[in-house]
């Protein structure tokens, strides 16, 4: 069958993204293997793609015919659980990284001038009882417990017209998302190198000044959003900006957009650069609403025009919409498979790693030649057809060896003598 398989995906993940190295046994931790870990990884990887993506679902998936997923053999849920439960995390957030690193080399990004790092946290799988030690408790307004859920914080490549989320820090026991993206951050910038990315991108929770030396250290531009935790500062923006004629107006789509943009603000107290750019913005949509807020940077103007800030501040959205909605609504990241502290962290990567690989699949190989793109439901459709043929035309020649073997001829007896 031509077009796309599920087959040839795993195919092009380790010839073309050079995968292979990172699915074999490394980084296995189980004690007696008897299952490769190479058809364990892509069976979950194939499941999150298929949006089947619960362990029993990925057995179902694999268990008509295992070499259509791409997968060796057969196996049980329970296999899975012991795999994430031993499955080293930072062999995947390694996977991850030499993925980027390779996909910048061959151009995925170049629709953007600049790279940015976007960072942000949301929370997923509720339950009514703490399970592991991830678990972090809910309260009501009267302070009453009301259950448990997980948190974490996520990193994702974005402003270049290809969003792809790649790395996830939980929150461990009296965290917070804003020290949960500091290490994850910091991180990111050891596993794709220094000069990878541009900038970072965060809402008014990073705008401090220890958020912003620690990017500055990692050699980051730091673009935050503005609001009232800095009173001074967005009290002098808003002076300054209200009642005048905007810096410039121009279009992005159809909304016309004004954009006020001034770079000699004085820094607050505790931070330590020289001065403060900040920008504001009023986007007119085409049914008349507008969409107004306040943005900080250390970008000098010759670095990024007050257009580019703009797209650059847009682009903070790009992790809710296409890294945290996407990845809990469509790759199953609301979703705990397995209640184990490993296990959780392992199988929030394997998304990651999942939605990572069919972006780049589907937005750039299967664009090449000017081929027109495909949505991802698009994809999942015509994988899953692939899925179906195969799965027929394997049961067909199972049922035609049964029944070319009840209709052979008996063997001739042995002569006498």
């Amino acid at each position: 069958m031509s077009g796309p398989t599920p087959r040839r995906l795993r195919q092009i993940a380790i010839e073309r993204l050079r995968l292979e190295p990172f699915i074999r046994e490394r980084g296995d931790g189980r004690v007696y293997p008897q299952i490769p870990a190479a058809d364990l990884l892509w069976a979950l990887v194939a499941g999150h793609i298929l949006r089947d993506h619960s362990h029993r679902g990925v057995e179902a998936l694999v268990e008509p015919c295992p070499a259509s997923v791409g997968v060796g053999r057969s196996f049980g849920d329970d296999a899975l659980a012991y795999f994430t439960e031993r499955l080293d995390p930072d062999r995947l957030r390694s996977a991850l990284g030499e993925i980027l690193r390779r996909a910048k080399r061959n151009k995925a990004f170049a629709q953007g001038r600049l790279v940015g790092i976007a960072v942000d946290g949301s929370m997923a799988g509720r339950s009514c009882e703490s399970k592991c030690p991830l678990c972090r408790p809910v309260y009501d307004a009267k302070h009453e417990l009301t259950g448990h859920r997980h948190e974490f914080a996520m990193a994702s490549i974005v402003g270049v017209e290809l969003s792809l989320p790649f790395d996830v820090e939980p929150y461990g026991p009296g965290d917070s998302e804003y020290s949960a993206s500091r290490r994850l951050l910091e991180r990111a910038v050891r596993q794709l190198g220094t000069r990878f990315a541009d900038y970072v991108v965060g809402d008014g929770e990073y705008a401090t000044a220890p958020f912003l030396h620690a990017a500055g250290d990692l050699r980051l531009r730091a673009v935050a959003r503005l609001k009232d935790n800095l009173p001074t500062l967005f009290a002098a923006a808003k002076a300054r900006f209200e009642g005048t004629e905007p810096t410039s107006v121009f279009r992005v789509g159809q909304d016309r957009v004004e954009l006020w943009d001034a770079d000699d603000f004085d820094p607050w107290e505790t931070l330590r650069w020289t001065t403060v750019r900040v920008i504001r913005y009023r986007q007119h949509k085409p049914d008349g609403s507008v969409v107004e807020a306040y943005w900080l940077t250390d970008f000098s103007r010759h670095e990024a025009s007050g257009r580019e800030l703009y797209l650059i501040a847009k682009s903070r959205w790009e992790i809710e919409n296409q890294g945290f909605n996407d990845g809990k609504n469509r790759y199953g990241m609301e979703h705990i498979r397995h209640h184990h502290e490993n296990s959780v962290v392992v199988s929030w990567l394997i998304a990651v790693l999942a939605i990572t690989i069919e972006r780049l699949y589907r937005l750039r190989h299967l664009r090449r030649g000017g081929r027109p793109g495909l949505s991802a439901i698009d994809l999942v459709r015509i994988l899953r057809r692939a899925l179906g043929a195969a799965d027929a035309e394997h049961r067909n020649r199972r049922e035609l060896s049964r029944t070319q073997r009840r209709t052979a001829p008996a063997p001739a007896p042995a002569p006498d003598g």
